[in-house]
């Protein structure tokens, strides 16, 4: 991306990355019978928002006024955007190598492509497109396994032939000590009976971009890894109504995010 420093210049923890890219199978044989809702899973929320650029068209579902004012001042509106909506600066084969597990794929058609052309999406569509639709044929024959959860209801009940979506507990907020508070309330209500993505993702609002206009999101996230790691270490894995699951989270490789989440399942050895 233009204007973009290199993953590794910023991440500098990227260099130790590949440690993890074996972790499932590195698990202690204890563990490979324990389900897969009672691990604990390192994921990356907004997995492709790395491929955006300040040409992307803003999403069609976004406010009619934003989309807007990107065609009548493109050049002040896309910029601000653009660093408002990205979460990872690792590529999809980079969070995998480094041990992320689930994937956040947003999946949208843009108004003025064409039927087949399916983009990534967050705020604004993505330059990658969805090349391939794989087959479970295409995937066997690869030796790879892969289960795909759709987090829209409306598209689960349509179909019932798919699975049931993961819920999400998405916070919504600035501050990190509102984050960890609301994850903590969510942990109070019980867990749910399969998997399920506790996000670690500070979320931003109109309020706070106008008070931090030169900021980012990468720039309100990073220096509060820290907190959210502590909040992650204290995790436990497992069936009880307290316990976690996946763990999703923003600007992989910035941190030991991806480390202290696959080190709670050692908690389950102690059981």
């Amino acid at each position: 991306m233009g204007g973009q420093v290199s993953a590794a210049s910023s991440f500098p923890s990227l260099r130790c990355r590949n440690a993890n890219a074996d972790w499932m199978s590195g698990l202690c044989p204890q563990l490979w019978d324990v389900p897969l809702h009672h691990l604990s899973i390192p994921g990356s929320h907004d997995t492709m928002t790395y491929c955006l650029n300040k040409k992307s068209p803003i999403a069609h579902e976004e406010s009619k006024l934003l989309q807007l004012l990107s065609k009548v001042v493109p050049c002040i509106i896309r910029p601000v955007v653009l660093k408002w909506s990205i979460t990872q600066v690792l590529d999809v084969t980079e969070q995998l190598d480094a041990g992320v597990r689930y994937l956040d794929l947003r999946i949208a058609h843009a108004p003025e492509g064409s039927a087949r052309n399916l983009h990534f999406v967050h705020m604004i569509y993505t330059t990658a497109l969805v090349e391939e639709v794989p087959t479970l044929r295409q995937l066997w024959a690869r030796s790879q396994q892969v289960i795909i959860f759709y987090e829209d209801e409306d598209t689960v009940s349509r179909h019932r032939e798919l699975w049931p979506g993961v819920p999400y507990w998405w916070g919504n907020k600035v501050k990190v000590q509102e984050l960890i508070r609301y994850l903590e309330g969510m942990k109070s209500c019980g867990r749910p009976g399969g998997l399920f993505v506790a996000g670690i993702n500070l979320t931003e609002n109109l309020e706070y971009i106008l008070v931090h206009p030169c900021e980012s999101l990468q720039k309100m996230t990073v220096p509060e890894l820290p907190y959210l790691s502590t909040w992650v270490r204290a995790q436990c894995p497992g069936p009880g109504s307290r316990c976690t699951n996946v763990i999703a989270g923003d600007f992989i490789g910035a941190d030991s995010f991806v480390s202290d989440v696959i080190r709670l399942n050692e908690k389950l050895l102690w059981c």
